[in-house]
């Protein structure tokens, strides 16, 4: 399955779950993962309810590494699709203090920070141990 090439420009590609692919946003001012689900279905309410149920759950598990690891109490999660037109869902880390709070990190988030190559690798690590990710 090809990745649209904006999430890959926009995005370090981590491994997959069983349904989605799983990406980390460049920006590591906050948390913020891209799921895409391996399907050619555009809109999340369209997949079966089964694959919906499975990207729904590989979402919350990414929400649950976020609150746990990094500290977020606060989860954002979106699939909106209006830029890029393959599925994909944003699961994002969000807190009083973050640098776009209290509005969203669509069109907020003006300031920008790489992860280290280390900080990606230590990422990959903890889904790997604690999610179940495949690293391809």
């Amino acid at each position: 399955m090809q990745i649209h090439p904006q999430l890959r420009a926009d995005c370090h590609r981590l491994g997959r779950f069983d349904f989605c692919h799983v990406l980390l946003h460049k920006n590591a001012l906050l948390p913020w993962f891209i799921l895409v689900p391996q399907t050619a279905v555009t809109d999340l309410l369209d997949l079966p309810e089964e694959r919906r149920n499975a990207a729904l759950r590989e979402a919350a598990l990414v929400a649950e590494l976020i609150r746990k690891y990094f500290g977020y109490p606060k989860i954002n999660f979106a699939a909106i699709g209006n830029v890029v037109p393959q599925l994909h869902l944003h699961v994002v880390g969000r807190k009083p203090d973050d640098p776009c709070w209290p509005a969203p990190v669509w069109g907020h988030l003006t300031e920008s920070r790489e992860y280290s190559a280390s900080r990606v690798e230590e990422i990959r690590t903890l889904l790997v141990r604690h999610g179940g990710l495949v690293v391809e």
